[in-house]
């Protein structure tokens, strides 16, 4: 056997190890992404059109299963209030325990006198939220509305509740990261600077771009080392019928 095919040879068991262990290794991620995605993140139908524009009647979200403690203001949270209807119900809070909640100062929402901007509202349309005088948010306890501010079913008609149209923390089971369908408005919800100057600030994106990324790599790791073995055996048979034409020509030299 020539040193050519011996090299060649080990070439290609080198390879064949290398593209097991792209294939292994792109499962693991890949079913462990899925797998990890699966504890941490739930998807959600948005029944309604009281969170446009951010996010439209139909749309699938993808939301984080926290713990209503780790709730800050400018979340986009799901959740359940029995008064409220059986539903899972999404919106977006504005206000915690103890926050004075008021609308609307020269067209703005304000939170303990603080003038909040909001881009995510629709262009054109102030903050309005019919009725918000001034409410104190009590303790335990969130203030939410929804982005559509003239159509929501939201704290500011319930005003008139016990707990001034406050739900409690615990009634949120999650809240959302990203919107996962349509495509076209596929992408991470962004956190509003608005809220970042009030006390506790604004909460943390949840790790959805790692699972995603994990996923990813782990999708281009299996496909990349199964496809090796049919490029490897082309690739060689091509060397084969290279080297064959190159000692036909040496012997009819």
């Amino acid at each position: 056997m020539s040193r050519t095919s011996r090299t060649g040879e080990g070439r290609g068991r080198t390879g064949r190890v290398l593209s097991g262990l792209a294939v292994a290794l792109g499962c693991v991620l890949f079913l462990g992404g899925f797998a990890w995605g699966a504890v941490l993140y739930q998807p959600y139908t948005v029944p309604t059109g009281s969170m446009t524009p951010t996010i439209g009647s139909g749309d699938r979200v993808l939301a984080q299963r926290i713990d209503g403690d780790d709730v800050r203001r400018g979340d986009v949270v799901v959740f359940e209030q029995q008064s409220w209807g059986n539903l899972p119900m999404v919106k977006r809070v504005v206000g915690i325990g103890g926050d004075k909640v008021a609308c609307c100062t020269d067209g703005k929402l304000t939170v303990n006198g603080k003038k909040i901007e909001e881009p995510y509202l629709l262009k054109g349309k102030g903050a309005s939220a019919t009725g918000i005088k001034e409410t104190t948010v009590p303790e335990g306890r969130l203030f939410l509305l929804g982005d559509e501010r003239s159509g929501s079913l939201d704290s500011s008609v319930h005003l008139g509740d016990a707990d001034h149209g406050s739900v409690p923390r615990s009634a949120v089971k999650a809240r959302v990261d990203a919107v996962a369908w349509p495509m076209d408005k596929f992408g991470m919800l962004e956190r509003p600077d608005g809220f970042a100057e009030l006390p506790g600030g604004l909460s943390e994106p949840g790790p959805l771009r790692l699972v995603l990324g994990a996923v990813v790599a782990g999708m281009v790791l299996v496909l990349g080392g199964a496809a090796y073995g049919p490029l490897a055996k082309r690739l060689g048979r091509g060397r084969a019928r290279a080297g064959g034409r190159t000692r036909e020509t040496a012997h009819a030299g």
